[in-house]
């Protein structure tokens, strides 16, 4: 079977999808992929994957999407999926749109959290919600990466047969690492005794970092290390002022790691990880935290709060907040064997319900392939 994955940016790609296209490689599928181009799909083609830059957007420009329509029109009409396979608000839509049209037999789309759900205007969350329901009428197979937006789905009438398959990470690259840790530190300049706290994400507004920022000047016992970037196609405000005036309130107990490929390092060199985010999905970073044995503070929202087990595997604070941030942060900072307890607890939860391997060939048998 030829089965086409399309996505709207190299990150995405190589973040979320290339385990399903290795998966559906291993399994004799011919794989074809599509998205923005970018310098991240460098590693998608070195394992040997066609992947076509498109001029996918993540905006509702008409022509921006008109454009990335029939570019996608042209590549289904020349490769013939059997099955395509969207992500992502937009361009999910316009892979299905583009698949009903060209005649593909099979669709299907992988939620990573309604737009709806997210804080905004009540006009884009209602066009989100109308966009999501014509969606859901073109859609065979239709599956989300939590459980709370699987019962949105049905409880919306968005698809009646949703599927909630979570997202995974490979045990084998993520796991508690005493050498990494000694070496990463002696690298950064960082005490083996500082207790540091972790955060990995794009650097968007939603993602919590001004509550962050703000919170760790409370936290005076840790260093924040912050792993990420932002993307050129990011929207919101620029976070470089935050950052410029939290430089000042922290001096050396903030650390701008950048974008980096060795993140398991960055965590098992770690003590705490933090994700406040104001809207999510099912985060990949929490997976990867708990993985390697960290007790995860994050916010009380969808995704999140599926993944943490409050006092057990970490603690949850209310989104956009400072004050409880930083009490939770403190809590963890204070006590090591608290923090040895949740971690130890959630890479059990993770290795349970969030093994790379195990999402993978559930999702492609959910997809018949």
């Amino acid at each position: 079977m030829r089965v086409l994955f399309v996505a709207n940016i190299d990150f995405a790609l190589r973040h979320f999808i290339l385990p399903l296209m290795r998966g559906a490689r291993a399994r004799g599928h011919e794989v074809v992929a599509v998205s923005a181009n970018g310098p991240l799909l460098d590693l998608p083609r070195a394992e040997g994957f066609t992947v076509i830059p498109l001029p996918m957007a993540r905006s509702l420009s008409p022509r921006a999407n008109w454009r990335a329509f029939q570019a996608l029109r042209g590549v289904i009409r020349e490769s013939r999926p059997d099955l395509v396979h969207g992500h992502f608000p937009i361009s999910g839509l316009l892979a299905r749109l583009a698949a009903r049209v060209e005649g593909v037999p099979r669709t299907a789309y992988t939620v990573h959290g309604f737009l709806f759900n997210q804080p905004g205007r009540p006009w884009r969350r209602a066009l989100s919600l109308v966009l999501e329901w014509l969606g859901g009428r073109m859609t065979d197979i239709f599956l989300t990466v939590s459980e709370e937006e699987a019962e949105d789905a049905k409880r919306l009438r968005i698809h009646p047969a949703p599927f909630a398959v979570r997202n995974g990470r490979d045990p084998q690259r993520f796991h508690p690492d005493p050498e990494a840790r000694a070496a990463l530190r002696a690298e950064l300049g960082t005490a083996p005794e500082e207790v540091v706290v972790t955060t990995i994400s794009r650097l968007v507004r939603h993602k919590g970092y001004p509550e962050l920022l703000r919170a760790m000047e409370a936290v005076p016992g840790a260093t924040l290390w912050v792993v990420g970037e932002r993307l050129s196609s990011d929207h919101g405000a620029d976070l470089e002022p935050e950052f410029a005036r939290a430089a000042a309130a922290l001096g050396p107990r903030l650390r701008r790691l950048g974008y980096r490929h060795d993140t398991e390092r960055v965590l098992a060199a770690s003590d705490i990880f933090c994700l406040p985010s104001h809207f999510e999905g099912l985060p990949m970073s929490v997976i990867e935290a708990m993985l390697t044995g960290l007790p995860v503070v994050a916010t009380d929202i969808g995704g999140p709060r599926e993944q943490v087990v409050p006092s057990e595997t970490g603690l949850l604070v209310p989104p956009g907040t400072v004050e409880p941030l930083a009490a939770a942060l403190n809590r963890l900072a204070e006590d090591p064997a608290l923090r040895l307890r949740m971690g130890e607890a959630g890479r059990a939860r993770a290795l349970a319900l969030y093994d790379e391997r195990v999402v993978v060939e559930r999702t492609l048998d959910l997809l018949g392939l």
